[in-house]
């Protein structure tokens, strides 16, 4: 179902935070919970995944992750302050130490000049804090950003994770 680099650091992730004693969650936009599938794919992923939002609409995002209305209003949903509130409010929310937030232009359509498709902010919160990335996948297929904002975040959650001893 999913391909072997997803699948390897799924897997990779997991057997950190299994080690570490640390729980994973994620709250998805333009990956629509494919993130939390890739987590969820792995046996024995009960013990580290608390579970994963899927906050698409703008509403999901305020009522599911707590991502307050003047923020979305102020900078639109594909932005740094929306997927910092994202992994924030997950984190809260799904009681977990460690949770990973993706908010972009998947496309084809709905890019601007100053949010084009491929735009995919990701945010990891922590113990120690909000760890942001911006990425610029360019105009590719949808289905290629989603799974390279797959990765993305994982990658950005098994560095947090590895950070923190």
């Amino acid at each position: 179902m999913f391909d072997l680099d997803i699948r390897s650091l799924a897997a990779e992730l997991l057997d950190l935070s299994k080690e570490r004693g640390f729980t994973v969650a994620t709250v998805e936009s333009c990956t629509g919970g494919l993130v939390c599938g890739a987590l969820t794919a792995i046996a024995g992923s009960s013990a580290m995944v608390q579970g994963g939002l899927i906050t698409y609409a703008n509403e999901a995002k305020a009522a599911l992750a707590g991502v307050p209305a003047a923020l979305l209003e102020k900078y639109g949903a594909v932005s740094e302050p929306v997927a910092r509130a994202m992994a924030e409010g997950g984190r809260q929310r799904l009681d977990a130490t460690f949770a990973v937030s993706i908010t972009g232009v998947a496309g084809p359509g709905g890019g601007s000049v100053e949010k084009p498709v491929g735009l995919v902010h990701f945010a990891c919160a922590g113990p120690s804090g909000t760890q942001h990335r911006e990425r610029r996948f360019g105009e590719l297929s949808r289905d290629e950003i989603r799974r390279l904002s797959v990765l993305e975040a994982l990658d950005l959650l098994r560095e947090t994770v590895l950070a923190r001893p």
